[in-house]
């Protein structure tokens, strides 16, 4: 059998404010690479990794030091902001990024392959469950830039068409961890939940002091005015800390506790491989799928090909099914997305997640929104960990 080897550029923070879940995004590449040694030898990811240390201003530079080495393949980026800065980048050098993390849509790119959630994954299963089961009115709270504005963009949308009312909407300046005027009017406005779109140190830094400025007034937090998130994973519930980290929910589409096969090969490789490390996450979970579907790709594909072609990789990866941790997964044809399989979360103390809500089968990806109705019908199915 022909031996076909490639050079994978890992362009992920594993320091610096979301450095926690940038690091996971490198495990989970490193994990599949790991796995496709063993069980295919004749393919060869030779990973090179980049640390921008959560600096936006890096991701740049760092991608064109491996595009000029000749690398023509990236998995990485956690923020919106860095991916849309390195797309002008990658499609002058007919590169291909590889995106393994939720984002708000409205992209596509002959250029990005997305395995991360679309907002028809995560924004409107959220709204749906938190809409039926926590009452009609939200507050929003997030970074100050494209991730949170975008996605309170299309929750606003969908919350209002079901005669949602949003009470306030706060943005704080990214990496920042002063919470107390945006805490301060959550407390008056007092809504059946919050939507937290921050990020990295900031978001942590809004769970534990919401929490405590709570306990203090004494306001079941979890109860009376619970925090939703769609990036909230258990590299962040590690970083918030035990005694803020539990009763929080996540509308994703992979976690630790998924009851699959793969899944537990998948977590007992993980864990083994790093046991000083939080359980896998969703983005460690995207980053594998994302390795998983680039080596189906190589191994397709004419050897002739692989180095000056990265459409013919992408073509052929197109035609490969995997069976992933959280199941089925595959990618369109059309926007390049994957398509997954929506679930809520709800965190626990442990430092991982109940499933509460999942669908029954992967969803078609939708970035932009044209096929999926600002209120679905229901897809959801109870796993019996309902919070209320």
């Amino acid at each position: 059998m022909t031996k076909k080897s490639l050079q994978v550029g890992v362009l992920t923070s594993t320091s610096g404010s979301y450095g926690t879940v940038g690091k996971t995004i490198k495990n989970g590449v490193v994990i599949a690479a790991e796995e496709l040694k063993a069980s295919k030898p004749h393919i060869k990811l030779e990973l090179v990794h980049a640390n921008p240390g959560s600096h936006s201003e890096n991701y740049v530079r760092m991608a064109k030091e491996m595009l000029d080495a000749g690398v023509r393949h990236i998995i990485g980026c956690y923020t919106s902001s860095s991916r849309k800065e390195l797309l002008p980048l990658i499609e002058h050098y007919d590169a291909l990024l590889w995106y393994p993390t939720h984002y708000e849509g409205f992209e596509s790119s002959d250029n990005v392959v997305y395995t991360g959630t679309s907002p028809n994954h995560h924004i409107h299963p959220m709204v749906d469950y938190m809409h039926g089961h926590h009452g009609g009115t939200a507050f929003c709270i997030g970074s100050d830039y494209i991730w949170a504005w975008e996605s309170n963009r299309v929750f606003k949308d969908a919350f209002l068409e079901r005669d949602g009312e949003i009470l306030g909407e706060e943005y704080i300046p990214m990496h920042s961890l002063e919470m107390h005027f945006a805490i301060e009017q959550i407390l008056e406005q007092k809504p059946d939940f919050i939507l937290n779109t921050l990020i990295g140190a900031s978001s942590y830094a809004f769970f534990r002091q919401f929490r405590n400025a709570c306990a203090q007034l004494g306001i079941d937090q979890q109860q009376q005015m619970p925090v939703v998130s769609c990036n909230l994973s258990e590299a962040d519930l590690q970083e918030i800390g035990v005694d803020a980290r539990g009763g929080h929910f996540s509308s994703s589409v992979y976690f630790a506790s998924v009851s699959t096969p793969e899944n537990q090969r998948f977590v007992n490789a993980y864990t083994a491989r790093y046991p000083n490390e939080c359980l896998p996450t969703v983005e460690a979970e995207a980053a594998y799928i994302a390795t998983h579907f680039l080596a189906a790709g190589l191994e397709r594909c004419q050897a002739d090909k692989l180095h000056r072609d990265v459409s013919a990789l992408k073509q052929a990866a197109l035609k490969t099914s995997l069976t992933a941790p959280q199941g089925q997964v595959k990618l369109d044809p059309i926007t390049f997305h994957t398509y997954l399989t929506p679930r809520i979360g709800l965190s626990n103390a442990a430092g991982g997640f109940d499933i509460v809500v999942q669908a029954e089968a992967p969803v078609k990806p939708d970035p932009y929104l044209v096929w999926t109705p600002a209120r679905p019908d229901k897809q959801m199915v109870s796993e019996g960990a309902d919070s209320q």
